[in-house]
């Protein structure tokens, strides 16, 4: 079986919404979402990007979001920023339920690529914990250094919503990722002490204006850890060739987010059977950036995925196409691993 390293999974926020539950939904499996111990063990998946993700609150009124992504054209209004004060307190605990995961003994929470080689050879899921969205964040960046010192390794300025740092891009279809503006000052200020700490920057949410801002200051490998392409699916979501042209030269990488929304080429979000689209946001990834700079992204736990995928256990079949479309192994030991502990390695040294 080979191995996956993948570049994004909401585990976490499943263990926030049902605490009590812990146990059973991470070590035994209640057969729910798409990640568990043993799912996890069955699919060949051991380790990955766990993010901290604080929920925006939703309104009564609001629509039904999710018939509306089934129902292109569609463009989805930015949620309000969530404030600091109450940020904090879900961050730490999705950090806390972390930390509890590598209490078991199952899981480790990796700070090097040192870190995740040995997990991977210890039989541990190698987690590397990333922050989706930095409203648990100050513009002051304090707290930036203590989320390192607690492990942070990876983090996105934003989600899908405006914070003190940058705008998010919108679940918009069609749509090109041109929404709005881009970093502000904090937000400048904090790509550059992420590249003194190491923290990867993680452009998945970003709007192309903040994309530009990043590239233009950064000096790590630029990555998209859960992102597909914009020439296949035309969402606000997805990176364009120009984009995909300015990660590939800064040696960065894009991981493929398995989210149907992103993958249909309708922009619907319901699940699809077959793997079509997925090979083919493969396929023009790969051309576009180079075999060695593709990877896997799913955002399991987080979206609606295609159906012969179904959960982690499916990620074998997924190889599988990938093998009878005409990619060899190497190739797709890169995709599946190998990709992302090369560009850790360059973005955090060894």
């Amino acid at each position: 079986m080979i191995p996956v390293f993948d570049g994004h999974n909401d585990f976490l926020l499943r263990l926030l919404r049902d605490p009590a539950r812990r146990e059973e939904i991470w070590l035994t499996g209640e057969g729910e979402g798409h990640l568990d111990l043993p799912r996890m063990k069955a699919g060949g998946f051991v380790g990955g990007f766990f993010a901290i993700y604080i929920p925006s609150p939703m309104p009564h009124d609001a629509p039904d979001f999710e018939e509306m992504m089934n129902h292109p054209p569609y463009h989805l209004p930015l949620p309000d920023p969530v404030p600091l004060e109450d940020a904090v307190p879900v961050a730490l605990a999705m950090a806390g339920h972390l930390m509890w995961m590598e209490r078991t003994g199952t899981l480790q929470i990796c700070r090097s690529v040192a870190d995740i080689r040995a997990a991977m050879a210890a039989g541990k899921i190698a987690a590397v914990m990333h922050m989706e969205g930095a409203e648990a964040i100050g513009p002051d960046l304090d707290a930036l250094h203590v989320w390192h010192a607690a492990g942070l390794r990876s983090l996105g300025p934003v989600w899908s919503r405006p914070t003190a740092f940058g705008h998010g891009v919108p679940f918009a279809f069609p749509s090109g990722p041109d929404t709005g503006d881009g970093l502000t000052a904090a937000g400048k200020d904090l790509v550059r002490e992420c590249n003194a700490l190491k923290i990867m920057l993680d452009l998945s949410h970003l709007n192309e204006a903040g994309f530009n801002d990043v590239a233009a200051l950064s000096a790590a490998p630029l990555v998209a850890t859960h992102s597909n392409a914009h020439a296949i699916t035309p969402s606000a979501r997805n990176l364009t060739d120009r984009q995909l042209g300015v990660i590939r030269d800064s040696g960065g990488m894009v991981g493929l987010n398995y989210a149907t929304v992103f993958l249909a080429e309708t922009g619907k979000k319901e699940a699809f059977s077959g793997w079509d689209p997925v090979l083919r946001h493969l396929d023009h990834l790969i051309g576009q950036l180079g075999e060695d700079h593709v990877g896997l992204g799913s955002d399991f736990d987080g979206a609606t995925v295609p159906a012969d995928l179904g959960d982690v256990a499916g990620l074998p079949r997924m190889l599988d196409a990938m093998a009878a479309h005409g990619y060899g192994a190497e190739l797709i030991e890169k995709l599946a691993h190998r990709n992302w502990l090369a560009v850790l390695e360059r973005t955090w040294g060894h």
